[in-house]
């Protein structure tokens, strides 16, 4: 009887030891960091669902943006009613007013031309401001946080500049909406016209947000980078063919025409949308081959350069 005493106790001790480093163990393993995710893929969607995530949880900021489209659309596209103009004058028939905006416009009626330029229109703006993301990080610290990451500085660019893509095509997508509804002509519209549509405002979108991006690289200034803005937009803008023909404008700027790419983004679009290629009298700014091929060079070119430019010029 005396003898198992000891024993007893022995085994007590050894289930008490054993139960106590299964805890540590326990504790050991819950207080253990994830695994890191190391992948750069991880790392770009992480950068850019961050940005997203701002943007859509701010509905107000998706209706400012769309105010301004809108209202060219429903102000001044159906106040510039040219074909009421001719049709006004006597002895003008409905056939001949058609001619002459087809020639004109590529299209029955300037509303539907104007309404391909506005999603140049909600692009451009969109891709500008995508350089002010750059600066508030830049200013609040997160992009010093970001560079200590192993996400690559290539990563925090084309983070930057595929979120700017993303929330344009929604918002071009809302704006060509819109358009319809107000009385765009839909005639030319077919699942493989508004997809190549969208593949063109793609390309226009990554191009010029690589741009603004790249402008904001080294800027911790607002005020800097809102007269960068103000400083490209208009001319991007009015030296294109988003509001008028090119045919109607000044020799001079009819060349400067040819070297803007929202020029060709809008003269694809209009092809893909209108079937302005087809319209008798009209004459498209290049067949649209060109116009993607333009737009893909434009795109390649500013993505690579702002990606080499970040391993320069972004520093913790």
């Amino acid at each position: 009887m005396a003898d198992d005493i000891p024993a007893r106790s022995t085994v007590t001790v050894q289930e008490r030891a054993a139960e106590a480093e299964s805890e540590r163990e326990a504790e050991r393993s819950f207080r253990a960091a994830p695994k890191l995710n190391k992948s750069p893929l991880h790392g770009l969607w992480a950068l850019t669902n961050r940005d997203l995530v701002k943007w859509y949880k701010n509905p107000i900021q998706l209706i400012i943006s769309l105010v301004q489209p809108v209202v060219w659309l429903g102000l001044f596209g159906k106040a510039f009613n040219i074909g009421a103009l001719f049709s006004s004058q006597p002895g003008v028939t409905t056939a001949e007013v058609n001619a002459v905006n087809l020639a004109t416009f590529g299209t029955t009626s300037y509303f539907s031309y104007l309404g391909a330029g506005m999603l140049a229109f909600i692009i451009l703006f969109t891709a500008a401001f995508s350089g002010m993301s750059v600066v508030w990080d830049r200013r609040f610290g997160f992009t010093n946080k970001a560079l200590s990451t192993p996400v690559g500085r290539g990563a925090i660019v084309t983070s930057k500049i595929l979120q700017s893509v993303v929330r344009s095509l929604i918002q071009a997508a809302i704006v060509l909406a819109i358009a319809v509804i107000l009385g765009m002509d839909t005639a030319s519209f077919t699942v493989l016209s508004v997809a190549g549509s969208f593949v063109i405002l793609f390309l226009m979108a990554f191009g010029l947000s690589s741009l603004f991006v790249m402008l904001a690289l080294r800027s911790s200034d607002w005020q800097t980078q809102m007269a960068v803005i103000n400083l490209l937009n208009l001319p991007l803008l009015f030296a294109s063919n988003a509001m008028l023909p090119v045919k109607i404008m000044p020799g001079w700027l009819q060349s400067v025409i040819r070297f803007n790419p929202v020029s060709y983004a809008v003269d694809g679009v209009r092809q893909m949308l209108l079937g302005s290629a087809s319209a008798t009298g009209y004459a498209v700014l290049a067949p649209l081959w060109v116009d993607f091929s333009v737009l893909v060079g434009f795109a390649a070119l500013l993505g690579i350069l702002g990606i080499v430019l970040s391993w320069r010029l972004l520093s913790r």
